[in-house]
């Protein structure tokens, strides 16, 4: 399958000079399991997770340029961080990231990746959640992380996911009055005339497209 452009809105000229881009989309369609024993510590990780937490914790697991992704339920992101943070064969206790990223042509196509840090062990895994932009709810590890707490919030922000248990989910980039989520594929590109430093910025329709 081919995707063409970069950015997935069609309703404006394109500004950024990817519009002509045309790339493989490997997104597509179900996300596939990489065949297990996978080698290393990710099969340790795998084994102590599902000896903790029930064969049902793991829904698929990706080792993809050699790092391990493991995709889990929208409702078991903090029982599973919180396991990950504390057992002992794991010590996973740095969140360095919350990120999220819409993939449009997927059901569930809001995903959000915890990038975790084991300093004690020198390990690094991805845990990766996915929910419908019809309801966008996953449960917020900020009592586990706390650092968690802005970069939840910027990925509401942005792509309008629900951290279910956040201490105060408010926008963090935007207005809060601003309308629509503008990380989202079909987000678009129109915008507001921008003043900066005596010079104006013509939104993103208005500019020259890049042909």
């Amino acid at each position: 399958m081919q995707q063409k452009g970069l950015f997935g809105a069609t309703d404006a000229g394109d500004t950024s000079g990817f519009g002509g881009l045309v790339r493989a989309n490997p997104t597509a369609g179900e996300i596939v399991s990489t065949p297990e024993p996978l080698g290393g510590y990710f099969d340790e990780i795998l084994a102590a997770l599902r000896e903790l937490l029930g064969d049902d914790v793991v829904r698929v697991v990706v080792v993809d340029r050699g790092e391990l992704t493991i995709h889990i339920a929208p409702d078991r992101t903090a029982e599973v961080c919180q396991t990950m943070r504390d057992d002992e064969s794991l010590r996973f206790e740095l969140c360095s990231s919350v990120s999220g990223v819409d993939y449009p042509e997927q059901a569930n196509r809001l995903h959000v990746a915890y990038h975790l840090t084991s300093m004690t062990y020198r390990r690094r895994v991805r845990l990766e959640t996915s929910v419908s932009a019809e309801h966008p709810v996953v449960t917020s590890v900020t009592k586990v992380y706390p650092t968690a707490d802005w970069q939840e919030r910027e990925v509401y922000d942005m792509f309008g996911v629900v951290f279910e248990g956040h201490p105060h989910l408010t926008r963090i980039l935007m207005p809060d009055d601003w309308e629509g989520h503008p990380q989202r594929r079909d987000y678009p590109l129109g915008g507001i005339d921008v003043e900066y430093k005596g010079a104006h910025i013509p939104p993103p329709d208005e500019r020259r497209a890049y042909r």
